[in-house]
């Protein structure tokens, strides 16, 4: 605490591909603090190379807000070494983290629970060749631990299969192909603790290209907003009831996207979580939570209190 204030530090940059996105959202996570209830110190983590926080550094901070996307931040890794710091952090915790990075465990969890994903099979490097889709075409072929739609194909054909399949494995060495599902983009915001709720739901219009890929996420112009989305009343509730239970299912606390495609049958399919989505004032997330009457100065308050109150909790349990 600093003459009052909160001390928070900002994460942003890293090791992934998404490196110059999270600086994007970090620095408008540390603008969108108050500076007359936070004393925000960013920190800026470089695309190459170690970075250790060592307990001194810990110390120094209230809580931690890391806005790192993909693979050394949003997996689980930098949630680890929070909690061996013992300091509070904004977000999904160690095993919420991991899971929802890897998209073949996450749909093991969320089949489990009851919640209704995109039939896939798995892939792994050196055991796996590819050879034929099991679902027909088109297929989605993506890596299964990464973000932003960074190595993703749509095959249209056999002879697409192989040289999708070995992009994906340059990215991972673990890969889905999925069947591809027809309907609208549709994503939804969650926010709380024990008690999450969800957002308005948006829905996704790409302009730069046919399907949501990381051109029509992050290029000017790539993609448009729907807020409301364009889907019947019971369409909205049933996104929302799914949005709650992926994210309790997946084990998060504090925030996540969750993304889902729905059918013009009425079907709901959860497609992916993100436990850090992308976090400036314009983004998906904080759009959907604005729409819903939390502005984004607030919903950052909201999501410190809820990293302070979930430390707290955590500090009474006896290991």
């Amino acid at each position: 605490m600093t003459d009052g204030r909160l001390r928070v530090a900002v994460l942003m940059g890293g090791r992934s591909s998404e490196h110059e996105v999270s600086l994007s959202s970090g620095r408008s996570v540390v603008e969108g603090l108050s500076p007359e209830r936070y004393d925000v110190v960013p920190v800026e983590l470089p695309r190459e190379g170690p970075w250790l926080l060592t307990r001194e550094e810990a110390a120094a901070y209230d809580v931690v807000f890391p806005v790192l996307h993909g693979p050394f931040g949003e997996d689980g890794t930098v949630q680890g070494l929070l909690e061996l710091a013992d300091v509070a952090y904004v977000g999904a915790g160690v095993a919420g983290s991991a899971l929802a990075m890897d998209k073949d465990l996450f749909k093991a969890v969320m089949r489990d629970n009851g919640v209704p994903v995109a039939r896939s099979q798995t892939l792994r490097r050196g055991r796996d060749e590819g050879g034929e889709s099991p679902f027909g075409y088109p297929v989605v072929v993506k890596p299964a631990r990464l973000g932003s739609s960074v190595g993703i194909s749509i095959v249209r054909s056999v002879e697409e299969l192989r040289p999708a399949v070995e992009l994906a494995f340059a990215h991972d060495e673990k890969v889905l192909v999925e069947e591809f599902l027809e309907g609208v983009e549709v994503e939804c915001s969650v926010l709380g603790n024990e008690d999450p709720v969800a957002s308005v739901p948006g829905e996704i219009v790409p302009l730069a290209s046919d399907w949501y890929d990381y051109e029509a996420k992050y290029a000017e112009g790539g993609m448009e907003l729907v807020v409301p989305a364009r889907i019947p009343p019971e369409t909205t509730a049933r996104v929302q009831e799914l949005a709650v239970a992926a994210f309790v299912a997946a084990d998060c606390e504090g925030m996540a996207r969750v993304d889902f495609f729905a059918a013009p049958d009425g079907a709901v399919t959860v497609n992916e979580l993100n436990t850090i989505p992308g976090f400036t004032a314009t983004s998906v997330y904080a759009k959907l939570f604005e729409a819903s009457g939390l502005p984004y100065g607030e919903l950052l308050d909201r999501l410190v209190a809820l990293a302070l109150e979930r430390h707290e909790r955590r500090r009474a349990l006896r290991f």
